[in-house]
């Protein structure tokens, strides 16, 4: 996860509303997100997930609402933030037809970069993602992980400092996945602002520095991971013993603690923190009582989907088409 002592806001969103037809997709969005940061936008399918990146990336209108990005007002100013922003949607922008090396030419043309200034730009980013030889080669023959690279290299031809990522691993096998998370942590360590929707929760977990949770069309929830986790409940560390008359007298001691016979299991209700942690061990070594095994358990961002949404988090997985093409 990015650390930062950036205060400045990339995006500041107050009262966003968005309606297609009678159905209300975005209805009064609040938000901020801080530069040198990754925000994560997390929600079922249909929440309007993208429909918020493509407002604020200056693709579709919104109905109404005061929204400023990267310090420019997005309805007086939208040459401005498109200058100053990139995105990288669901669907790949990749030209099958011209090689890797093509795909970034033509960034960097419609970026009106010099001859020189873009065959140095090209370079950087043909090194950057590791596309080697295979920038010579045409893009049909990429793998998907290469492909994704390749496509927010294109991105990166006009050096945006604040980025709209649109679930850029969906479809992408592990290795590829960590690839892509290793190059995003070293865009916001340069002081990039990512902007990331993604429908894999430990993705947002491993990246974002702050999460908010869109469900029909309202944020219903807005924090760093840690602290949504900490909301829900249900977090134990679980102390399994060797024999009965260590259980016996350990659930003694610990009054508090829900006890399994035939497992030789107490679970006692913990956040998780090491004071507790250390509590609990300290008051079993003063009863002088061994514990054969201890594991913690913490609610993760799947709980925390399914509670303030309502809905499993694997229902979530994969695309929404429809949203995706408004």
């Amino acid at each position: 996860m990015a650390v930062t002592t950036a205060t400045r806001p990339a995006i500041s969103v107050s009262g966003l509303r968005k309606t297609f037809g009678d159905k209300v997709v975005l209805d009064g969005i609040d938000l901020m997100v801080t530069e040198g940061t990754v925000f994560s936008l997390l929600g079922p399918n249909g929440a309007g997930k993208t429909t918020m990146v493509r407002i604020l990336s200056t693709l579709v209108p919104a109905d109404a609402g005061s929204i400023r990005v990267a310090g420019h007002d997005l309805t007086k100013e939208p040459d401005g933030v498109r200058a100053a922003i990139g995105v990288t949607g669901q669907f790949s922008a990749v030209d099958n037809l011209l090689t890797g090396e093509e795909n970034l030419k033509l960034m960097a043309d419609l970026h009106h970069l010099g001859r020189t200034e873009g065959r140095r730009r090209i370079a950087q980013l043909v090194d950057r993602f590791d596309l080697g030889e295979m920038a010579r080669k045409p893009a049909s023959v990429y793998s998907g992980g290469m492909r994704r690279r390749l496509d927010l290299a294109m991105t990166l031809v006009g050096d945006p400092r604040l980025i709209f990522l649109d679930e850029p691993t969906t479809g992408l096998d592990p290795r590829s996945r960590h690839a892509m998370w290793q190059i995003i942590r070293g865009l916001v360590a340069e002081g990039v602002t990512v902007f990331l929707t993604t429908q894999y929760l430990d993705e947002a977990d491993q990246l974002a520095d702050r999460i908010a949770l869109l469900d029909h069309g309202r944020l219903v929830i807005e924090g760093t991971p840690d602290e949504l986790k900490r909301r829900i409940p249900g977090g134990h560390i679980l102390l399994r013993f060797a024999d009965p008359t260590a259980l016996h007298t350990a659930a003694r001691t610990l009054t508090v603690a829900q006890r399994d016979d035939v497992a030789l299991t107490l679970q006692i209700p913990s956040d998780g923190d090491v004071r507790s942690l250390r509590a609990v061990l300290d008051r079993l070594d003063d009863a002088h009582v061994e514990v054969d095994q201890l594991s913690i358990h913490t609610p993760d961002l799947d709980d925390v989907f399914f509670a303030f949404t309502g809905t499993p988090a694997s229902a979530a997985a994969g695309h929404d088409n429809t949203e995706g093409h408004r």
